[in-house]
């Protein structure tokens, strides 16, 4: 049996009616009581939350039958291409994009804008084919928690 990295993945197995084949999940190797797949909650700002209760997988060859996805990020585009045949969008070379999911595990791309004050990312973006991926590249961004806004009666001395 190999050792299945923790991440996201696309079932190709269903467990049960709990866990449908051809779902975005995370899985997690080392859970309790055991190697477990966990469904998604609710996206947050393109993002994924996984439910907190994940499902046991019914044996070591489940895991094997995952389908690696690449994490969800900031990414470059490193090779301009379409998003499909119909060429709806076409991303550009050195571009920046946020690479998201839907629940079926299919790759959403979404194009941020820079304001004057922030880099917006909007809520809605385009699927792409998967083939596509390979002409992304993770970007480096450190991650953390902004600081809550003040209250609005708060002001300063």
């Amino acid at each position: 049996m190999k050792n299945i990295p923790c991440g996201l993945y696309r079932t190709t197995r269903s467990i049960g009616e709990r866990v449908p084949a051809g779902a975005l999940v995370y899985y997690h190797s080392h859970g309790d009581p055991g190697p477990g797949v966990y469904m998604p909650r609710v996206w947050q700002h393109n993002r994924v939350v996984f439910e907190e209760h994940g499902t046991t997988v019914p044996d070591p060859g489940y895991a094997e039958s995952l389908q690696p996805l690449p994490a969800e990020g900031l990414y470059r585009v490193v090779e301009s291409f379409p998003c499909c045949e119909r060429r709806c969008v076409t991303y550009e070379e050195d571009q920046l994009v946020q690479l998201g999911y839907n629940g079926r595990g299919q790759p959403i791309l979404f194009i941020p804008e820079l304001t004057l004050t922030e880099l917006r990312f909007p809520e809605r973006g385009t699927v792409i084919e998967e083939s596509k991926l390979s002409r992304l590249r993770l970007l480096k961004v450190p991650s953390g928690t902004a600081p809550e806004p003040p209250p609005a009666h708060a002001h300063a001395n």
